[in-house]
């Protein structure tokens, strides 16, 4: 069975990766554990496989990212930022989770995190440096594992998760439209972050907001629209956006769990629309 882990090397491995930077060791060949030897310089993930040697070491900033390497078909995975950090731009990246960057052979970051710089420098000239497009509206999400997996050299297992992503979230998008109260699609505001969440439930957003906080003009003006639902960003909160209107509001989560399971967040999400607008 396919295994995903979370890594996060010890601070004498640093010293180690550090030593054999300054003496240039990193071109001699390197025995696996299996006993086959490390794949050529600039070698690809897909001619790796084609030798029979290990799928490439992924390296993910977040579990958002890593869920996205996973879907692709990454097996071996390993996320700097702990699940536990409720605002992952806000991590600052430690000795040891730079050493993981240093030994992967592909590093996946986003361009809003405040550290990518760290983590590019910390890759130097071994790792793959690969900007991910963070956001789950499924054609973006399909686009990206599409990438992630021709760099991997794992096409054939995205396809099967694609396939089974399009089953399930056909089901959920009709399980949240059957729940729209009287049969009426809900007029509905939505964080920037969170638009994916309203398309989930078949719902074109009357307004947006974010990420700066809501200004009083803005306030005044998604007020104006009568909203029924509030569609948050868990991550980047502000409290009530719109407290006198009388909207729900829904808190989307964007960040898998330790899992990396994305379609959990779609789960989680249909599951808290439908709370909202009365359902079960």
């Amino acid at each position: 069975m396919a295994r995903t882990s979370v890594r996060i090397p010890s601070l004498l491995a640093l010293s180690a990766v550090g030593l054999a930077l300054v003496t240039g060791c990193g071109g001699g060949d390197t025995a696996s554990p299996s006993g086959a030897s490390a794949p050529a310089a600039g070698a690809t993930a897909s001619e790796a496989a084609s030798e029979g040697k290990e799928k490439p070491a992924v390296v993910v900033t977040t579990t958002w990212e890593g869920a996205f390497a996973k879907a692709a078909g990454a097996e071996d995975v390993t996320v700097i930022v702990p699940q536990s950090v409720h605002h992952a731009p806000d991590y600052d990246p430690k000795p040891s989770d730079l050493t993981a960057v240093a030994q992967a052979d592909f590093v996946l970051y986003a361009p809003f995190e405040p550290y990518a710089e760290k983590i590019k420098e910390a890759a130097g000239s071994s790792a793959k440096l690969v900007e991910v497009n963070l956001d789950n509206d499924p054609d973006k999400v399909k686009a990206e594992v599409d990438k992630l997996a021709a760099l991997f050299g794992t096409a054939d297992a995205a396809t099967r998760w694609k396939k089974t992503f399009d089953t399930e979230y056909g089901k959920l998008n009709k399980d949240v439209r059957a729940a729209w109260p009287g049969d009426r699609s809900p007029v509905v505001v939505s964080q920037l972050f969170t638009v994916w969440a309203a398309k989930l439930a078949g719902v074109s957003p009357a307004g947006t907001y974010g990420p700066e906080p809501v200004t009083p003009a803005q306030l005044a003006e998604l007020s104006a629209k009568k909203p029924a639902l509030v569609l948050d960003n868990a991550h980047m909160s502000t409290g009530t956006v719109l407290p006198d209107s009388g909207a729900e509001q829904v808190k989307i989560v964007n960040y898998p769990g330790e899992d990396l399971d994305l379609l959990a967040v779609y789960r989680d999400a249909a599951a808290g629309i439908k709370k909202a607008m009365g359902g079960s």
